[in-house]
């Protein structure tokens, strides 16, 4: 079985790669030229785990190759998935610019039935949309070629995207046809032989269950900020609160622990063109809009803690463990380090930071305003604060003696709640968390 995947960013490379480990023949098409270059010698863009060797090993047994052109590709494939990116507008919708330029050059080159399928996150309707440009691309060719969109879209976490691609735990469908369907179910029954768990829906249900999904999971995150904002201020601590809440089945663990923000490419655009797509039908998502701002809101408790601490901030060293949004990526995109590291500049702090992985990216961003560092330790020398914003299991159990006698200061605010308080303090430090 032959497919297309238009689109060599995250979604894009980590769903053709997986499927090219299936046996399936695969062709990733991109418009960057140096990107594909680079992709064809086995020199991956992004960090993801065991993403590097699978392109390599898939590339040199000839079921992985790269492509800028998508119309050349259009007659091999029986498949075609639409992985572009879909930023958000200054409104917070979704861009669809990519989105409907893929469907537009299908439609101006496909000349026999295929199924395009969009795996973008993308707002309740746009399949329609899709559909519609395709239509008009084949009647200004004059000709008529059988086709079919759907919606598949992806449920990928950042630094586990290749465990959960080949082993899901649900695969959801959006389809309005027979022969697409069957399609579908082909193309994912090896992955799920075990335990076949595609679930089948319309595609206005599939398009709204990822942004339903990522909404859930978002709300959680800021309601747990929440209740450890208010633990501050009542002397309970937010770490018992989330073991008793969590031992209730209804409720359970995941996604309750508090920290310094959600970041990342999914969540915070997500939640913002969910409750756009609201707008623009004339209802108001009340509880998204709040998670949305209570995330906002918790980027900046690092910086309120830190004045808490010390005071005035400016010629304060702090040191910065973690940029990435979070463990095992190297992505920055709505961190709570950006938010952070711009607070600090502006109060007149100087800034070292360490990151396992995402120091170069942090480098693209803000240059020289930011010290690099080659460990941990190294950045907290002779600062005055540590503050832990991404939880590499590497910063999990540091030397506290050590990082005693580096620090100039003694002050640590663990943005994750990681730590335990009478460990740290037995170290000579003060000890500031998120809810504790």
């Amino acid at each position: 079985m032959k497919i297309t995947i238009v689109g060599t960013g995250y979604v894009g490379l980590v769903s053709g790669t997986c499927f090219a480990e299936m046996g399936l023949e695969v062709t990733c098409v991109d418009t960057d030229r140096k990107k594909i270059e680079r992709l064809e010698h086995g020199e991956v863009p992004i960090y993801e785990p065991g993403l590097t060797e699978l392109v390599r090993k898939n590339t040199a047994a000839g079921r992985l190759r790269f492509a800028t052109d998508l119309a050349a590709c259009l007659d091999d494939s029986e498949v075609v998935f639409s992985a572009v990116g879909t930023p958000p507008d200054d409104d917070g919708s979704a861009d669809l610019r990519y989105v409907l330029e893929v469907a537009r050059t299908f439609g101006r080159h496909i000349r026999k039935y295929t199924l395009l399928v969009t795996k973008s996150t993308v707002p309740v309707g746009t399949a329609q949309k899709i559909r519609a440009v395709i239509e008009e691309e084949l009647a200004l060719r004059g000709v008529e070629v059988p086709f079919d969109v759907a919606s598949n879209p992806e449920f990928l976490k950042e630094g586990a995207a290749i465990k959960d691609f080949m082993s899901p735990d649900r695969v959801v469908v959006g389809v309005d046809s027979d022969r697409a369907k069957a399609l579908m179910t082909k193309l994912y029954r090896p992955f799920l032989i075990n335990n076949f768990r595609v679930i089948f829906m319309n595609i206005p249900s599939a398009e709204m269950t990822k942004y339903a999904a990522n909404a859930m999971l978002a709300t959680r995150i800021s309601f747990m900020n929440d209740i450890a904002n208010l633990c501050d201020r009542i002397g309970a601590d937010v770490e018992l609160v989330r073991q008793g809440i969590g031992s209730d089945a209804r409720i359970g663990t995941k996604f309750l622990y508090p920290g310094c923000g959600y970041g990342g490419s999914c969540f915070p655009k997500d939640v913002k063109a969910l409750a756009r797509t609201a707008q623009e039908h004339g209802y108001t998502m009340e509880v998204v809009e709040a998670v949305d701002r209570v995330n906002e809101r918790q980027k900046g408790v690092i910086v309120e803690k830190l004045r808490q601490a010390l005071g005035d901030l400016r010629g304060k060293r702090i040191a910065l463990w973690g940029l990435a949004f979070k463990p095992e990526t190297d992505d920055m995109r709505e961190a709570t380090s950006l938010k952070t590291i711009e607070a600090l500049r502006e109060a007149g702090a100087e800034i070292r930071a360490f990151d396992p992985v995402a120091m170069d990216e942090c480098r693209r961003r803000y240059g020289d305003d930011v010290t690099y560092t080659q460990n941990m330790y190294e950045a907290a020398r002779e600062a005055d604060a540590v503050v832990l914003l991404t939880e590499w299991k590497q910063f999990r159990m540091p030397d506290w003696l050590r990082l005693h006698a580096t620090m100039r200061g003694h002050t640590i605010v663990d943005g994750r709640n990681i730590y335990d308080r009478a460990e740290v303090a037995a170290a000579g430090f003060g000890y500031w968390a998120i809810g504790r």
